[in-house]
């Protein structure tokens, strides 16, 4: 006899019924289904929705003189690093420019630069000759402050350009020291070789004498037609005459639409409905996957998804990758009534690591029940919808919402047929020869930016940098 049935002739007997039996007469509790996918959705919650009647919202603005204010687009094969000749229309001179001929020689005259970290590449006071345009990098703008010491007056990324004043103007200087802050790839286009194209081509020749003649508009700080007005006059001085001058096409914005069609077996359907309503359920993980891609849209669609539609003058660069107090100082200080940081939740404990280093314990404010960090009272919320890059590198943004405060709104239309919530449907489609039931599900969804100022964004945030 071996050991193993000496083990079991010295078992005991059963006595009971044993579980795996019993589980055939008992009823299992169950959990409804559950969806790893579902966020906590702030963006969705904390945007104040505007009913939009017939499915087009218009952002009617004063009149604005600000023009070129773009990025320019490049292409890379390899090492080398060209411009899209059509990107050069981003520079204000060539604004409006449609040769493509002359666009494309232009790009071809573009020299590729590679610098290293901490070198100057204008020098303040300097005459300026060329244009740069920076493909890869950070450069920083250097001024000199009251009291003399250095200061840096702004920091570019890429796609910005600088010094593009230059085609217009032959006696330019430099009015800042621009010096790269990391190792950068710069395309730069001289004056004279513009000049020289100039002189042979009429297109050209003709656009920068156009721009010469154009009378100089006054503008205020914000590049709206300026109000003329009077103020600490006496007795009988003229008052000057004025008025409000609108954009003659100002922007539309159309809802946009998710849509997926639910299909649900009717076996499925008529007798597997206990304890759950199967039809219920599969609608619920639905509409929150449907909710799901409506936020994903709202951050990152071109078209009107916030980090395409902030203004460039209100992008900024962070002063040394990572997230610190003075960057969101920054970003606060560029908006009035700030209401709602997004950041990815990697950037907001990139946050958290900053502040540790300077003993700062960032504030929390209890929103909806929810404490949530914040900084200068401004509530930080997460939204894993922001991208980050394989660089470990990704966007915080800022905003003030609401239409009273010429901020962001959410655009919706409610009301429509077979709604279960606002601006969404879902209807029946029928039953077909499989005894499949059809149900299309549809949300209907965009966001407009009342004001330049309303959004901000911090880019190119560094989330992985732990000293």
């Amino acid at each position: 006899m071996s050991v193993g049935e000496e083990v079991r002739d010295t078992q005991p007997p059963q006595q009971s019924l044993g579980t795996a039996a019993a589980r055939n007469l008992a009823t299992t509790t169950k959990s409804a289904p559950q969806m790893q996918e579902i966020s906590s959705r702030w963006l969705l919650r904390m945007l104040p929705w505007v009913q939009v009647q017939g499915g087009t919202y218009r952002v009617n603005r004063r009149l604005s003189h600000s023009v070129g204010d773009g990025r320019v687009t490049f292409v890379q094969t390899g090492d080398r690093v060209a411009v899209i000749p059509a990107e050069l229309g981003e520079l204000p001179a060539l604004r409006d420019f449609a040769d493509e001929d002359v666009l494309g020689e232009l790009a071809r005259r573009c020299e590729q630069r590679d610098v290293a970290a901490g070198e100057v590449l204008a020098a303040a006071g300097d005459a300026a000759d060329r244009v740069h345009l920076l493909a890869h990098g950070k450069v920083e703008k250097i001024g000199t402050g009251p009291y003399g010491d250095e200061t840096v007056l702004g920091v570019l990324a890429d796609g910005a350009y600088f010094g593009d004043h230059v085609l217009v103007d032959g006696d330019a200087t430099w009015q800042y020291t621009a010096r790269a802050v990391t190792a950068c790839t710069l395309l730069t286009l001289r004056r004279s070789d513009v000049l020289n194209l100039a002189a042979r081509a009429d297109s050209l020749r003709d656009h920068l004498a156009g721009l010469l003649a154009i009378p100089h508009q006054r503008t205020n700080p914000y590049g709206e037609a300026e109000i003329d007005l009077s103020a600490g006059h006496v007795g009988e001085s003229v008052v000057p005459h004025t008025f409000v001058d609108y954009e003659s096409s100002p922007r539309e914005y159309e809802l946009s639409v998710a849509q997926t069609v639910l299909k649900v077996h009717t076996r499925v359907a008529d007798l597997y409905n206990q304890p759950m309503n199967q039809t219920e359920q599969q609608l619920r993980l639905t509409v929150e996957a449907l909710r799901e891609r409506q936020e994903h849209e709202l951050v990152n669609n071109r078209e009107f998804g916030l980090l395409h539609n902030c203004d460039y003058g209100q992008r900024i660069q962070p002063h040394a990758g990572a997230p610190g107090p003075d960057d969101m100082d920054e970003l606060l200080s560029r908006r009035r009534g700030s209401n709602l940081f997004l950041a990815h939740p990697r950037a907001i404990a990139a946050f958290g690591r900053e502040c540790n280093k300077r003993g700062l314990v960032p504030q929390s404010v209890e929103v909806g029940g929810h404490h949530v960090p914040a900084w200068r009272g401004v509530p930080i919320f997460p939204c894993n919808k922001i991208p980050v890059t394989d660089a470990r590198t990704t966007s915080i943004i800022c905003m003030r919402t609401g239409e009273a405060d010429q901020g962001v709104v959410g655009l919706q239309q409610s009301g429509i047929p077979d709604e279960i919530e606002p601006s969404l449907s879902v209807r029946f489609m029928g039953i077909d020869e499989q005894a499949i039931i059809s149900y299309l599900v549809t949300a209907y969804y965009s966001a407009a930016v009342l004001v330049p100022d309303a959004l901000g964004v911090l880019e190119n945030v560094e989330v992985s940098r732990w000293r």
